[in-house]
């Protein structure tokens, strides 16, 4: 195998694995926004591999700035599906 075919797979391979992770935190997001349970967790990881992905890649990363972007909405979703969740709690006194 050349190195030219090494890096052009190398490269398509990151951009695969990148177009992957931003899928499944858009997935988990609309699972969040419909109510699912469980929804919090797998976006937050979603989001952390989505990071450890970022941190992986040499050079500068799209998906880097994608997540510096999307990171701060999802905080909020996630952020309000738990006050949802508290409020429809019982309080026990």
């Amino acid at each position: 195998m050349t190195a030219r075919k090494a890096v052009t797979r190398s490269s398509t391979f990151s951009q695969n694995r990148g177009e992957r992770l931003k899928d499944e935190v858009y997935r988990q997001m609309f699972r969040l926004e419909a109510g699912r349970p469980g929804a919090e967790l797998d976006l937050t990881i979603a989001l952390l591999r989505g990071w450890l992905a970022s941190d992986s890649d040499s050079g500068v990363s799209k998906s880097r700035e994608w997540l510096k972007k999307i990171c701060p909405l999802c905080l909020l979703m996630i952020e309000a599906r738990q006050q949802v969740s508290n409020s429809d709690q019982p309080c026990i006194q």
